[in-house]
């Protein structure tokens, strides 16, 4: 494969920065020579200045230098000008001396108007005091600091944009990506750039497809070593069934039901998270009260509750009992299910574990709290991820799939979990589900 030509991204920056300050440079001598010789033009332009020179080289030849003098003050007082006739401008030493250096100069600042009258005279005009006509040259400094700035901003906020704008778009890609849409990849404007921000998304979207073919492979090795489980457990299910009728130890035959019966669990458990992954927002929806959810699955788990000595209480607010939501009824009785058996796990005999419903205006709110040890602040992120199990606060028997498979189907309903420790102690998962209709 031919390799690319790379224009580094401290180069082009560099570059920026350099014809930035440039630019400013040169834009700003131009405009200051450009406002100069148009003033300087303005002036030479006034009605009458060369023919008014040529007037006071008749009246100081006719009437002496004084008539002279006075025809052109005169005359600069109605013009607002300063206006001296003299014959040497290299030694007339009636000249201010700030003017005279301007003279001088070659180019200056504020250079005032010379008028070639003859070999012998020059009419040197200029105007009274800082009148509209003269361009101090605080004028030009601040011109030149005014372009300078703007410069200077422009290539700042194209560096900015040039460096910013492919990163926040990887970093919203990497987020979607995050969030389960990963068929998503940085776009091809920003992985064809020839700099380190090129590479970068090249690197990016070659780790994602990477990491995508391996979670791939492992929901499907997953689903395909589940389902082919499903078959010889059934008939060692049966075996054992049979072997027990037959005479077998009772209680060698009763273990081994229990592991036939948890390995059944694990098998269904993966495979309905496996189906709830793969239908995303394609399963099919129905309207659901949350209230008689709820109740099915306090009913179902009464038994459990029982045996572990944990009691369940519903706090459900009045306006709740006809509100409903969009989704499918055998899912989100089986997150909640989830939820309520993981708290019933974790919670002490003689404890209780409190379900409460609400609603706002938005969404149906459900939260399940247990009265356990809670979960380390640090792994309250990782709870709901398949086959975790946060052994040291916790302690549970199961896989760790009951919540993953709880968050998958709320997630697969439009709506958010989470989990957290509650104040007075234990573990608060809070399920929210976007509210369809209110009673």
């Amino acid at each position: 494969m031919k390799k690319r030509f790379m224009f580094p991204l401290f180069w082009r920056i560099f570059l920026l920065i350099w014809l930035a300050m440039a630019i400013t440079v040169l834009v700003g001598n131009l405009a200051t020579h450009a406002l100069l010789e148009r003033e300087r033009e303005t002036i030479e332009r006034q009605v009458g200045l060369r023919d008014m020179g040529y007037e006071a080289i008749r009246i100081r030849a006719t009437e002496g230098r004084r008539a002279a003098f006075g025809f052109l003050r005169e005359q600069g007082r109605q013009m607002d000008l300063h206006v001296l006739l003299i014959e040497n401008r290299e030694q007339d030493g009636r000249l201010p001396p700030a003017i005279r250096e301007r003279i001088k100069s070659g180019w200056y600042r504020h250079q005032p108007a010379v008028i070639d009258l003859s070999d012998q005279y020059q009419l040197i005009a200029w105007p009274r005091g800082h009148g509209s006509g003269w361009l101090d040259p605080d004028v030009f400094r601040l011109l030149e600091l005014v372009v300078g700035f703007v410069m200077i901003t422009l290539a700042c906020w194209l560096i900015a944009r040039v460096v910013s704008r492919p990163l926040r778009h990887m970093e919203r890609t990497a987020r979607l990506i995050a969030g389960g849409r990963t068929g998503l990849r940085v776009n091809d404007r920003i992985a064809n750039r020839r700099d380190e921000v090129g590479q970068l998304a090249v690197a990016f979207n070659a780790m994602t497809d990477q990491l995508c073919d391996l979670l791939e492979r492992q929901r499907h090795l997953l689903r395909d070593i589940s389902h082919d489980l499903r078959t010889p457990l059934a008939r060692q299910r049966v075996a054992i069934e049979l072997a027990s009728e037959s005479g077998a130890d009772e209680e060698l035959m009763a273990s081994i039901l229990r592991q036939n019966e948890r390995l059944e669990t694990m098998t269904a458990q993966i495979l309905t998270l496996y189906r709830v992954t793969e239908q995303g927002n394609e399963i099919e929806r129905e309207s659901v009260r949350p209230v008689h959810l709820i109740n099915h699955v306090l009913q179902d788990a009464a038994d459990y509750a029982e045996q572990q000595g944990v009691d369940c209480h519903l706090q459900a607010r009045g306006d709740v009992s006809d509100v409903t939501v969009l989704g499918d009824a055998t899912l989100l009785q089986r997150a909640l299910d989830n939820i309520v058996q993981n708290a019933l796990d974790h919670t002490p005999p003689g404890r209780t574990v409190q379900v409460g419903l609400s609603r706002d205006d938005r969404w149906v709110r459900v939260d399940v709290r247990d009265e356990g040890e809670g979960v380390d602040e640090a792994l309250l992120s990782q709870l709901f991820e398949p086959f975790f199990q946060a052994d040291k606060s916790r302690g549970g028997s199961g896989w760790g799939l009951g919540l993953a498979i709880a968050r998958d189907i709320v997630r697969a309903h439009d709506g958010k979990i989470s989990a957290t420790n509650d104040t007075d102690g234990g573990l608060r998962v809070t399920v929210l589900l976007p509210l369809f209709t209110a009673g």
